[in-house]
């Protein structure tokens, strides 16, 4: 199913990865001690601009910082609205 979100200009559409909900001991985390997530995928790019060709593209894997962008809610899913200058690299 196709996303009806088109981001302007040099805006990225990104779907946060899960947070984690044990740690690797096996200890489980409370939703209030979860930690946000710095990574996530690509679902959707703006066309960018004269002066900024985009970098990345839909499907792309990458990080940002935990407190960039602008978080919604969408169709029941969880998304992150940022400038592609908040992402720090495509892994």
């Amino acid at each position: 199913m196709a996303l009806n979100i088109q981001p302007l200009h040099d805006r990225v559409l990104i779907e946060p990865v899960a947070a984690e909900t044990q740690t690797a001991s096996g200890i489980y985390i409370p939703d209030t001690a979860k930690e946000k997530p710095q990574k996530g995928t690509v679902v959707a790019v703006g066309k960018g601009t004269k002066d900024h060709e985009m970098t990345v593209k839909a499907g792309d894997t990458v990080l940002y910082h935990k407190h960039a962008g602008t978080e919604l809610k969408f169709e029941g899913k969880d998304y992150l609205i940022m400038s592609e200058a908040e992402i720090f690299a495509i892994i």
